[in-house]
């Protein structure tokens, strides 16, 4: 059984129906990069596994735990299951450290010591120890990116979900962003992430999926879905996000 296991996920908002249903096996330890253009259902799905929306059909199990259960505890499953969006959503009158104590402290219950330890010492591990006291307004877009990151590491989840965490970045700071994302999948942590830079999707993720219209159209390991897609309609996505990476420079191609 896989680690994380979705199954038939669906997700409707209003007459529109988002997620189609959907299924999606992640093993502990891997990095699943979901593709797919705006609107193809990439964004709500990540907030399903997190239970930030409700599922309207399907099941979504953790370790062998259905989290879709109308029984499970919520709170207990966002401890497990942590996500980083676009929009860093960063506390702006709290000083960097205390933006990345505060979940653990109030959460966990962490004693303030050792909850500021622990997130020094996560901050250390991305670049960020001099700005431990400074407050979000005074850093980069990337930095707050990155604190971003860590605010969500200093849980200690045991999934991370990243949605789109390099779109709102200007691409001269994406690169800082990704070379985090690398250092997770270094250490092991399991990770979902939607992402528009396909380069690093092949180079980081063990799988690719590729989402249309609510519904997984294509899945498969990195290299191939992204080289080699069997399905017509990821090959034109692919062709499109190449024809838009050439206009950009870093990782927004899916050549070299």
């Amino acid at each position: 059984m896989a680690f994380l296991s979705v199954r038939q996920v669906r997700k409707r908002f209003g007459t529109n129906d988002v997620l189609r249903g959907v299924d999606l096996e992640v093993e502990a330890h891997e990095v699943v990069c979901l593709i797919g253009a705006s609107g193809s259902g990439k964004s709500t799905l990540l907030r399903c596994l997190n239970l930030l929306e409700t599922v309207d059909d399907g099941v979504i199990e953790l370790d062998g735990v259905e989290i879709t259960d109308p029984q499970a505890a919520v709170d207990a499953v966002r401890r497990d299951v942590g996500i980083v969006f676009q929009a860093y959503n960063l506390f702006p009158h709290l000083s960097v450290l205390d933006n990345v104590a505060l979940a653990p402290r109030k959460v966990r219950g962490t004693p303030r010591r050792d909850a500021e330890r622990a997130g020094t010492e996560l901050l250390g591990r991305f670049g960020l120890t001099d700005k431990a006291d400074a407050h979000p307004d005074a850093l980069s877009g990337g930095q707050q990116q990155r604190v971003a990151l860590v605010r969500a590491l200093a849980m200690r989840p045991r999934v991370l979900l990243l949605d789109e965490v390099t779109s709102a970045l200007d691409p001269l700071l994406v690169g800082e962003v990704l070379e985090a994302v690398r250092d997770l999948k270094r250490e092991g942590l399991t990770i979902v992430m939607a992402t528009h830079e396909m380069s690093f999707a092949r180079e980081v993720a063990d799988h690719v999926v590729f989402l249309d219209d609510g519904l997984v159209v294509e899945s498969g390991p990195a290299e191939e879905v992204l080289t080699t897609p069997s399905d017509p309609r990821t090959a034109a996505f692919l062709a499109r996000s190449l024809r838009t990476g050439e206009k950009r420079s870093g990782f927004g191609t899916i050549a070299g």
